[in-house]
């Protein structure tokens, strides 16, 4: 090999690379932005403090002193839940997680165990979507369970925790991660399908021919999403016929949740096509574009609940994730497909399709054919 043809070559590609500003700002800004991202996400694990409602039907002095040991435990954060409260209700309308409930009589039967063998129940309800912070809650009450019993009675199991699963269908993680899936799916294949069509009419002049055609901006840019939403039914059926052939996934099928579904993923790729074409519109290198795109999408994805969720990540992260658009895809998508859950799927959606309509809008008075 010849070092000198190499080395020629070499800075070519150098000055190539160096004299493109777009490309130049995104290779260096893009590897800052994610370890940003997801040092803020990790930095903090040992610190995350976890939510859990506990209702406390005894109302003792034993019962509080074991709440105060929870708080104490600097992993859990208790919010409580008046006793009049029926618990399936109040789990359905507020959407919590996990509950524990500390019955009546605990602190009595504590005491008068000390001459029998009587036991108490304490009642653990939980999501099984989010297996990963169930554990650790369940861990931590089991260890504070264990060492009062070691105390109150070296060791004998007067204290107990029973498991209440809150869906009552047997459901693994990868039902969960499925709707995830497709909401990371459509994401990516909007944004990046109307970023490389725009900035490739844009580079082969296709957009400034269009002034000369009767077609509108409005007419464009719709008909542009109706391809994208084409697709994003194309892949969002082969992900799903795929986990159930292959993975046994379990979807709730009926007429409501299958309209709302639709609906999601009809305003989902509105939304990121729209988007799409927004970044196409102010980045105007399609190599730019492409890591632009990534720079916006990729931090989303992690960001929005699609892999893990969010009671993970620090809580100003988890603030932030509410104001992204694919945390409520994510969300409308799983109450539809796993939880059957009508009211909250019908308010995802509903806030996925006002994010849809505020970028199909910007997508409409941005794009100027006349500038391109």
């Amino acid at each position: 090999m010849r070092l000198k043809v190499i080395a020629s070559d070499f800075k070519v590609n150098i000055k190539a690379w160096s004299r493109s500003k777009g490309t130049l700002f995104w290779t260096l800004a893009f590897p800052v932005m994610l370890i940003l991202i997801f040092g803020a996400i990790f930095s903090g694990v040992g610190e995350v403090e976890y939510e859990l409602d506990v209702q406390d039907l005894d109302d003792s002095e034993m019962s509080h002193e074991f709440i105060k040991i929870l708080e104490e435990t600097g992993v859990i954060k208790v919010i409580n839940v008046s006793v009049n409260e029926d618990i399936m209700s109040y789990i359905e309308e507020n959407n919590i997680k996990r509950l524990l409930v500390i019955p009546e009589k605990y602190g009595e039967v504590i005491i008068s165990s000390f001459g029998t063998n009587a036991t108490v129940d304490l009642l653990f309800y939980f999501d099984q979507s989010e297996q990963s912070s169930n554990q650790v809650i369940r861990s931590v009450i089991s260890n504070v369970i264990q060492s009062m019993n070691m105390e109150l009675s070296h060791g004998r199991d007067i204290i107990k925790i029973e498991d209440i699963p809150t869906i009552t269908e047997d459901f693994d993680f990868i039902d969960f991660f499925i709707p995830g899936m497709i909401g990371f799916t459509i994401m990516q294949t909007c944004i990046y399908g109307s970023i490389e069509r725009n900035t490739k009419y844009r580079k082969y002049g296709i957009l400034r021919k269009l002034l000369t055609t009767p077609i509108t901006r409005a007419e464009w840019i719709f008909s542009k999403m109706l391809f994208m939403m084409f697709l994003s039914f194309l892949s969002s059926v082969i992900i799903i016929l795929v986990g159930i052939l292959v993975w046994g996934i379990t979807i709730t099928v009926d007429p409501l949740m299958i309209t709302l579904m639709i609906i999601t993923i009809s305003a989902t790729s509105f939304l990121f096509s729209g988007m799409g074409m927004l970044i196409g519109r102010f980045v105007k290198e399609e190599e730019t574009a492409d890591t632009a795109g990534g720079a916006i999408s990729f931090p989303m994805m992690f960001l929005a609940g699609t892999f893990f969720p969010l009671d993970q990540m620090p809580e100003f992260l988890q603030e932030f994730a509410r104001i992204l658009p694919l945390y409520y895809v994510n969300e409308g998508l799983r109450n539809a497909m796993i939880y059957a859950n009508q009211s909250e799927a019908l308010l995802n959606s509903f806030i996925v399709i006002i994010f849809a309509s505020i970028f199909f809008l910007a997508g409409v008075l941005l794009t100027k054919w006349n500038e391109d």
